[in-house]
């Protein structure tokens, strides 16, 4: 990570994207612009080495229920939406944020007013020339809560959205937003053709075809099976993608995949449990690839459900958990145990685990406070887990045990992917483990999912009022010193009333055939890096 610079309100910086935003969060934003980086620094390092064309077979896990992006949540849409969609602007594995359809931008006095200039010459799946019109009409479409979409609240501080002209945008918010930028790099912002949810079965027609600008296209899916993704042979960075195709393979689990990596039939697995990579050791012909992630592996408290109502009773269970032990239990100690953010985060953001309250096991503590909130003799409770996602059985497993030591009594419930979402998107989410990453900001960590209706979705209807409103102030704050204050208040409330318990983070880990070359995993865990992937076959 390049150095922090030292700046004051109005100077202006020559070259934002070669600035970490990590540090670009930590000085003033006013007065700011950027312009085009070098291609080399999208998607990861490029390869002079690499070889043009070649099929790369995926083992995946989790299925997506539906490719459309706008409406279907969930990291399963995630891992390889970003393939097919585009955002204006790219963060890469250091956070940086770098322009990626948007060519530059400048941003005004207090962070209100962003102007982008877009790139000229690209063109979406369709064959549709990407205009101004598109930006405007993605960004009013996904931030209209009555269009269903699933990142509304992300953009809701939006006022206006202007085309200036067929290759300038123009985006006034309601009030600073200092995250803005890195909001702008989830694929909540990828840019659709204008218009295109007002075609006919728009929404059912994206299971069937792209209509991004991204590298690839979406060739086939076939639900329960594999989908295939092709080549875009008008993409706009020369010479990319290496790859002539992808083809995930949706396997049911992961004995199933470490079959399928050992006899060849994919070439390369990300491995859910990652204690699974020591099976692989001394296998010829595979490398495991083990990285940072800003993913969390956490169990959700719907503060409207049953007994969870009483803030004792959520203090309780996170007084019997003993993070470590879930996370050896679970991953085999691959990961890192979390207070009140992501890995990614911790070391600039993250409150030290041992000034954050409810984080170490006190089975009487527990015990008084559930006899307190009227259970002295116990609670009997549903615990959901998601089945795909093979490291929630043995987390559950664990926590079933360390619960009863408090007189929490659990029965497990699996659930597959399409009901966990609907549940989440309904906010009756129960009781539940859950597993999910974060571009690197705080505000994008906490906001949606933490602040109150109608700003925040408030998934486990929390409803925490001094929450919300310290979570406005971390948005509206331009300093660094100023953020960093306002989150370590807004983590220690979120550690003292437990609507979540944010157990551990884990690594990725990756097994790639010795064919693959030049693979490198996003730290959210999105597929990015397979831009720049080549096979030597």
């Amino acid at each position: 990570m390049s150095e922090t610079f030292d700046t004051n309100r109005r100077r202006l910086l020559k070259s934002v994207a070669a600035i970490p935003l990590l540090s670009l969060l930590g000085m003033s934003l006013t007065g700011a612009s950027a312009q085009a980086a070098a291609d080399d620094l999208v998607y990861g390092a490029s390869d002079p080495a690499a070889k043009q064309g070649g099929s790369l077979t995926v083992g995946s896990l989790i299925e997506p229920p539906s490719f459309d992006i706008y409406h279907q949540a969930g990291e399963a849409v995630n891992f390889v939406a970003p393939l097919m969609y585009q955002t204006l602007v790219y963060a890469d594995h250091d956070g940086n944020p770098h322009p990626l359809l948007a060519e530059s931008w400048e941003i005004n006095e207090d962070a209100s007013v962003y102007t982008f200039k877009l790139r000229s010459g690209v063109t979406f799946h369709t064959g549709q020339p990407f205009e101004a019109a598109d930006v405007k009409y993605s960004l009013d479409y996904m931030r209209n809560p009555e269009n269903g979409t699933i990142g509304a609240l992300d953009f809701a501080d939006i006022d206006t959205v202007e085309a200036i002209d067929p290759l300038t945008v123009k985006v006034t918010l309601k009030q600073p937003n200092s995250a803005f930028l890195i909001t702008l790099t989830h694929r909540n912002a990828s840019i659709i053709p204008r218009d295109w949810y007002a075609g006919e079965n728009a929404r059912a027609r994206l299971n069937s075809t792209s209509v991004g600008t991204g590298p690839f296209r979406l060739g086939e899916f076939v639900q329960n099976s594999y989908m295939r993704l092709e080549r875009n042979p008008d993409y706009w960075q020369p010479g990319l993608p290496y790859l002539d195709e992808i083809v995930v393979n949706f396997i049911p689990n992961s004995a199933g995949m470490l079959v399928a990596v050992r006899n060849g039939r994919v070439d390369m697995a990300v491995l859910v449990r990652p204690q699974d990579a020591e099976q692989l050791e001394g296998v010829g012909g595979l490398t495991v690839q083990r990285s940072r992630s800003l993913n969390q592996k956490s169990l959700d408290l719907d503060s409207e459900y049953g007994p969870l109502k009483d803030e004792r009773v959520r203090q309780a269970i996170a007084l019997l958990i003993d993070k470590e032990a879930v996370m050896q239990a679970a991953i085999s100690g691959y990961g890192q145990v979390l207070g009140t953010t992501v890995p990614g985060l911790q070391e600039r953001w993250g409150v030290p685990l041992g000034e954050l309250p409810n984080q170490t096991v006190d089975v009487d503590r527990a015990k008084a406070l559930l006899a307190e909130a009227g259970h002295p003799d116990g609670i009997d409770i549903e615990l959901r887990t998601i089945i795909g996602y093979d490291w929630m059985e043995p987390a559950a497993l664990t926590l079933v045990e360390q619960l009863a030591k408090g007189g929490v009594r659990v029965a497990i419930q699996r659930l597959d992917l399409g009901t966990w979402l609907q549940n989440f998107r309904a906010r009756q989410m129960g009781f539940t483990l859950n597993d999910w990453g974060t571009p690197p900001d705080p505000n994008i960590l906490y906001y949606r999912h933490f602040h109150k209706k109608p700003q925040g979705a408030d998934f486990r209807n929390w409803a925490n009022d001094e929450a919300s409103t310290l979570l406005d102030e971390g948005r509206q704050a331009l300093a660094y010193e100023d953020r960093k204050a306002i989150y370590d208040r807004f983590q220690k409330q979120l550690a003292e009333s437990v609507p979540t318990v944010m157990m551990f983070g884990a690594d990725h880990i990756v097994v790639v055939s010795d064919t693959v070359k030049n693979h490198a995993m996003h730290p959210i865990g999105w597929h990015f890096g397979l831009v720049k992937t080549w096979v030597d076959k």
